[in-house]
């Protein structure tokens, strides 16, 4: 079983930075992609960004130009660079791992992100 740790998140005031992390327990084999969501309340979740094994990445185009995903394979970790962050980006931020093309897909626990003045 692989487990994901999600941090990073907190309360940051309009158009200031955070960065979240999502942390895998070991390495996980026949990885496709990795992804972040968010869900804010009363909302469906929602897909934020991916990062292929092949390193292409996709955002959504509400946060294109503001956030950014990279990886450390190293340190089996996938990061969330948001940047110029505004009250819409508030939500709670899920990890999320597919492998063998969506067969099998691992979820953190969600690290919540809030901003306001």
């Amino acid at each position: 079983q692989v487990q994901l740790v999600e941090s990073g998140g907190g309360l940051v005031q309009p158009g200031g930075s955070l960065r979240l992390s999502c942390a895998a327990s070991r390495s996980i084999p026949r990885l496709n992609s990795m992804e972040w969501y968010r869900q804010a309340p009363g909302k469906q979740r929602e897909l934020v960004a991916g990062i292929t094994n092949a390193g292409s990445t996709s955002y959504a185009d509400s946060v294109k130009g503001r956030f950014t995903i990279s990886r450390d394979n190293a340190k089996n970790t996938v990061y969330l660079q948001m940047n110029s962050l505004k009250p819409d980006d508030t939500a709670v931020y899920y990890c999320n791992a597919v492998v063998l093309g969506g067969i099998l897909t691992y979820w953190g626990q969600g690290t919540q992100v809030t901003v306001s003045s």
